[in-house]
């Protein structure tokens, strides 16, 4: 009779020990995923103000944006569009759309629209592909 509820003892002690190991190993990957996340969600917030900043610092309906990496593993694409009224530039039909304003400027209206996109697809980091897509529109 001990040696069947050692048994019993020993079986139960072991089924526990591998469920909280797996509850651990579980915990720690979700962890790890949501600080990609996290992560990726502030650099898309970063790339927006990079775009921000290179807009203002070339010619108007220059900067169409850009790809590159960070970390060995975000990839971050941006895309810039325009809308600018005739008289404030004119630019390449690829990038720009037409529009026009009643503002108290005069008519005067421009604003690019920036697409930002940032990426996580390695295995060996996330569980899952993370991406995180932002649009910004910055008045010119």
């Amino acid at each position: 009779m001990a040696m069947i509820m050692a048994i019993i003892v020993i079986v139960v002690i072991s089924t526990i020990l591998a469920l909280a190991l797996s509850f651990s190993a579980q915990t720690s990957k979700s962890t790890v995923d949501l600080y990609i996340y996290e992560q990726a969600n502030i650099l898309a917030r970063s790339a927006g103000e990079y775009a921000r900043l290179e807009i203002g610092k070339v010619a108007p309906c220059t900067y169409s944006g850009e790809s590159f990496t960070e970390n060995t593993y975000y990839n971050i694409t941006i895309n810039v569009n325009y809308a600018y009224d005739e008289a404030i530039a004119t630019c390449s039909t690829g990038l720009t759309h037409t529009a026009t304003s009643q503002s108290a400027n005069g008519g005067r209206f421009g604003a690019a629209l920036v697409d930002i996109t940032v990426e996580v697809n390695d295995a060996n980091i996330t569980s899952e592909p993370i991406r995180i897509f932002r649009r910004k529109l910055v008045e010119l």
